[in-house]
């Protein structure tokens, strides 16, 4: 049981943008100053903003010049970090379990631990959601960490420099990417590879024509790519990625995924080098019901406005691994800028929470969305700041607010001096380094 003559703790579980903005928050705000220890549990050493993971698949970007080290993190904004991954919770308690972190021999760095809180906040983000489809697991890549990003362009690199060497077949291209699910990630990974293959072109690959060569897939079971974005957004982009070649199919539903490529429920296939899973989410299955908490069917935890879990008061959860109703008979959306909003409202509301102060509810305010094609464009809708409607943008403009909302995470990060210094240290690798790993 917490001991109420120690300082107050907080521990946030899950390091992804939100959780790590709460802790670099309440750390400035609270730890800084001895009013309630604060600490951040990660199955991680480093964070990398999740909505850049089709640039690191891709080799578009360096993530040694994008991660940030947790520890470091720590130190400069006052908390505690505790790498391992969740393992249990005791609410009766007030502990959590967090696994033994293992290396990579097996071997145990540190033993299992209980850690006691007098607030737990559980951002544990979300994965992407293979609704059972044969095959998955075993032949398709999720990008759901810069790990499988990682892998992915390994197996990418591969795959061009296989087909660099290998003659043409009859009627077929050396090499297709067949990418299951046409949300905001498959279409920039689609985007993305385009400008990849261009890239490999110039680095000597001379046999691979990236018009001929190389072909881009995407399989989306809605009626229409970037289905749950306004359909102006959607018809844009469509035509984009018409433009470089890439096939697109709707209204179609993957039954299974073998090693050498999709099949649908109508019954054709498609052949495929590298097939990469991009449709759906869920929460991780851990937290079916974890400590009793209320979950839904996709394992996202049910919350109050005021982001307490429905059956707990002491425990918060927010962004993608959380339900949370809109005040309109819906649920906030599982994007980056309502993870965002929530982890401000949850700092104040952690505040008040110490204080013995009630709390205030969270309301979504919608910004907009902004979709990345890579080098070739960008495409978007701005609300909010308008009286009625949308405002649509695309090109150079919406290229630039795209490459702002980096920027944005960078600051609630890093603050304006760091990311000044961040920002010319990826101009400065943009003039030495190729514009794609190659490793």
């Amino acid at each position: 049981m917490a001991d109420d003559s120690r300082c107050p703790r907080i521990v946030i579980v899950g390091g992804g943008a939100g959780g790590l903005e709460l802790a670099s928050r309440l750390g400035d705000r609270l730890g800084k100053r001895g009013r309630a220890e604060v600490l951040l549990v990660d199955a991680s050493r480093t964070h990398i903003w999740k909505p850049i993971l089709h640039q690191l698949a891709a080799g578009s970007y360096d993530s040694h010049a994008e991660e940030i080290e947790y520890l470091a993190q720590a130190r400069w904004h006052h908390f505690r970090f505790r790498q391992g991954r969740l393992a249990g919770l005791d609410r009766e308690a007030r502990e959590i379990l967090i696994a033994p972190l293992l290396d990579a021999d097996g071997r145990e760095i540190i033993a299992a631990q209980r850690v006691g809180y007098d607030y737990l906040v559980l951002a544990v983000g979300s994965q992407t959601n293979d609704f059972g489809t044969p095959g998955v697991a075993e032949h398709a890549i999720r990008l759901d960490n810069p790990d499988a990003a990682r892998r992915f362009h390994e197996r990418l690199i591969d795959a061009c420099l296989r087909a660099h060497n290998q003659p043409v077949e009859a009627g077929r291209g050396r090499m297709t990417v067949a990418i299951i699910g046409a949300g905001a990630t498959g279409v920039e990974l689609a985007a993305e590879l385009h400008a990849a293959a261009q890239v490999l072109v110039s680095f000597g690959l001379e046999h691979i024509d990236p018009e001929q060569d190389l072909k881009i897939v995407l399989v989306e079971a809605s009626q229409r790519i970037l289905a749950a974005l306004p359909e102006r957004l959607s018809t844009a982009a469509a035509v984009e990625l018409r433009k470089l070649a890439i096939e697109i199919h709707t209204n179609e539903r993957v039954v299974e995924v073998t090693e050498a490529g999709v099949r649908m429920a109508g019954g054709s296939f498609i052949p495929s080098t590298l097939t990469v899973w991009a449709a759906g989410i869920k929460a991780a299955d851990f937290l079916k019901e974890i400590g009793g908490l209320e979950t839904n069917r996709i394992n996202q935890l049910l919350v109050a406005p005021t982001l307490q879990t429905t059956r707990d008061e002491r425990i918060f959860a927010f962004g993608d691994c959380a339900a949370c109703p809109n005040g309109q008979g819906g649920w906030v959306p599982a994007r980056a800028q309502a993870a965002h909003q929530q982890a401000t409202l949850l700092a104040r509301n952690i505040e008040r929470a110490l204080a013995g102060k009630p709390l205030k509810s969270f309301a979504f305010q919608d910004y907009g969305s902004l979709v990345s094609l890579s080098t070739y464009s960008s495409v978007g809708s701005l609300m909010g700041s308008l009286a009625r409607g949308s405002l649509f943008v695309e090109g150079q403009l919406a290229k630039l607010m795209y490459w702002g909302l980096h920027k944005q995470h960078q600051l609630a990060l890093s603050g304006f001096t760091r990311t000044l210094l961040i920002t010319l240290s990826e101009w400065l690798d943009r003039v030495h380094r190729p514009k794609i790993k190659l490793h």
